[in-house]
């Protein structure tokens, strides 16, 4: 082919480059370029969340399609090599200043990432935008059934843990992969930088693909997992109709906050993040709540969808130790549910098991989902209010074992 040709439409050279070197990796980028435009269509339609789908499907189907050749620092090492092939982000273990100025300058989205999306900054400014959405008073009024759902929830972290540990990951490779099991993005971003560098990119888009599905697939995990009698199963309007004041949610929160940062300081910025949006909702400051509900947590996840699909490339999808880690994720989530059964026994058939899905701390996806599942069977049936009591307790008890993991397995 003429090379002046490639030489203008570089994108059909590394095209043909990668089929000639790499036939899986070059149809995997077209595959994925493909799954880029329909996760842009279903988040359009609303079947998956639109606020992660769309800038993600848009990212991965760029970085497939272009490959986006932005590092010149190594772009001599790219022409001696002919099968380094290029690549958005320069190499995370870069040292030298003067090479990370020059990219700092250079790459548009260099400085995105590697000041929001590499330190976990992006996670805690999420956090705090999640936090001025959540009504601690579900936790309050419903404290025993909402933690024991959640720490239900939990089982899927702490089981997978060692099943991902005997195939052949390490410890702090396997607490990262566990952590899925939470369904808390920030929560999977923070740890597996911290625990699993290397695994970093892959982990955490393997997690925010989970959460970005959740909407569409959970509502077929419950009908697997629970008959259509039980999911309708109706529950009090209240419980005990006691209200809770904006000032015992506040007192709540600082109590949590500080406590929790006093036992697990590893994870303090997460939870000061989520306890601080929390604190900006119950204080009343309107002004406050409209810019960290919207704007910071709004930014924060364009940000988080557009990073994740541009990682989304084909030769970081299609490495083999990604097919462990969507199996183990289904594994930790799948257990992650059962929490709803054993309520449901324990209260001798009187609680609705369809809310043990709500204890995994994807807020408030989870808890809407449950809800959705619910009407269908009995229009008449609420369990939002439980769901969310759980759901706020799972963010919580996600972010106690991630701290418990990242304290015991930092330094192994």
């Amino acid at each position: 082919m003429d090379l002046k040709f490639l030489d203008l439409f570089q994108g059909v050279g590394v095209m043909l480059h990668t089929f000639e070197h790499d036939p899986k990796v070059a149809i995997g980028r077209i595959c994925l370029i493909l799954v880029g435009f329909l996760l842009m269509y279903l988040g359009k339609k609303g079947i998956l969340e639109p606020l992660l789908m769309i800038p993600m499907g848009l990212g991965m189907s760029t970085i497939n399609a272009s490959v986006m050749f932005f590092d010149p620092i190594n772009m001599l090492k790219k022409a001696t090599d002919p099968n380094k092939v290029g690549n958005l982000f320069l190499d995370p273990n870069e040292t030298v200043n003067d090479n990370l100025i020059t990219l700092m300058q250079i790459d548009w989205l260099q400085p995105v990432y590697t000041f929001t999306f590499g330190n976990g900054l992006v996670a805690c400014l999420m956090f705090v935008g999640i936090g001025s959405l959540l009504d601690v008073g579900f936790i309050i009024a419903r404290p025993y059934s909402s933690m024991f759902i959640a720490l239900c929830a939990e089982l899927g972290t702490i089981f997978t843990l060692p099943i991902a540990h005997a195939l052949g990951f390490s410890l702090k490779d396997s607490a990262s992969i566990a952590l899925v099991g939470g369904a808390d993005g920030p929560m999977v971003l923070f740890t597996s930088l911290k625990l699993s560098p290397e695994l970093f990119v892959p982990i955490t888009v393997v997690a925010y693909l989970y959460l970005g599905l959740a909407y569409g697939g959970y509502p077929y995990l419950i009908k697997f997992m629970i008959p259509e009698k039980l999911r309708g199963l109706p529950m009090p309007a209240t419980s005990g109709g006691k209200e809770v004041t904006a000032g015992q949610k506040l007192t709540f929160a600082v109590i949590c906050c500080v406590a929790l940062c006093f036992l697990f300081p590893v994870a303090s910025p997460l939870v000061f993040s989520l306890f601080l949006g929390i604190s900006i909702r119950e204080s009343g400051i309107k002004a406050f709540q409209d810019l960290v509900s919207n704007t910071v947590l709004y930014s924060a996840t364009l940000t988080l969808g557009t990073l994740l699909g541009i990682l989304c490339e084909a030769g970081t999808i299609f490495s083999p130790a990604v097919l462990p880690l969507l199996l183990l994720g289904m594994l930790a989530l799948l257990i992650s549910g059962i929490g709803g059964y054993i309520m449901y026994f324990i209260t001798g058939g009187k609680f609705n098991p369809v809310i043990g899905i709500a204890g995994v701390s994807c807020v408030p996806s989870t808890a809407k989902v449950a809800q959705k599942v619910v009407s269908s069977a009995n229009p008449s049936s609420i369990v939002l209010q439980y769901a969310l009591g759980a759901n706020i307790s799972g963010v919580i008890t996600t972010a106690i074992i991630a701290a418990i993991y990242v304290s015991l397995f930092f330094n192994k």
